[in-house]
């Protein structure tokens, strides 16, 4: 079946969009605070289709993402009983609690590596907002870890160009029921 391949080609035609830009940086925006998608969805295959912007594409998704942690810091700081329930509907609280005890521990390296790694950002930066981590700190941390991270996709998908997006195109569909089977795998030995 082509179901992931047919979804690739959406997606790369999306990429190339005259107002993909734009919705990269809102994306990216969102899901430093409260979205559920990560950025790399998006610059991922719009550096694939036009490999020469990849580092203004990892630039505006660093600016962006750091912009939205900061509305995350924000909410954490002075709205916080607002979003718990949301938090607690999503099965974020653990992860919460679990980012409390890190900023409680590591505090600069908290952010930078939730900046870096796929844990949820929004949760740190919520949690660092909640807790009071220093503004400037926070600030460096998500522009490190997040840059670190966007410009890595963003040089990799360059790297591979053409090559690489013709080749992930063949092997879309694979990957794609290999990572549903592995999600189900995971769900049952986790349960």
């Amino acid at each position: 079946m082509g179901i992931f391949s047919s979804l690739y080609t959406r997606v790369m035609r999306w990429s190339r969009h005259q107002y993909a830009t734009y919705f990269l940086a809102l994306v990216s925006f969102s899901e430093s605070s409260f979205f559920l998608i990560p950025p790399d969805v998006m610059l991922a295959p719009m550096t694939l289709a036009k490999p020469e912007k990849a580092w203004f594409y990892a630039g505006l998704t660093t600016i962006s993402s750091v912009l939205g942690g900061l509305l995350g810091y924000f909410i954490g700081s002075f709205a916080f009983q607002f979003i718990e329930p949301w938090l607690l509907s999503l099965h974020y609280m653990d992860a919460f609690h679990i980012a409390e005890s890190w900023f409680e521990k590591w505090g600069f390296w908290a952010i930078f590596l939730a900046g870096f790694t796929p844990i949820p950002y929004k949760v740190f930066t919520i949690a660092s907002g909640t807790l009071g981590m220093a503004l400037i700190p926070f600030i460096v941390g998500s522009t490190i870890g997040r840059g670190a991270r966007f410009f890595l996709v963003a040089g990799l998908m360059r790297w591979g160009g053409e090559k690489l997006e013709s080749q992930l195109h063949g092997w879309i569909d694979r990957i794609g029921w290999a990572t549903i089977i592995l999600g189900i795998v995971g769900y049952i030995l986790l349960r």
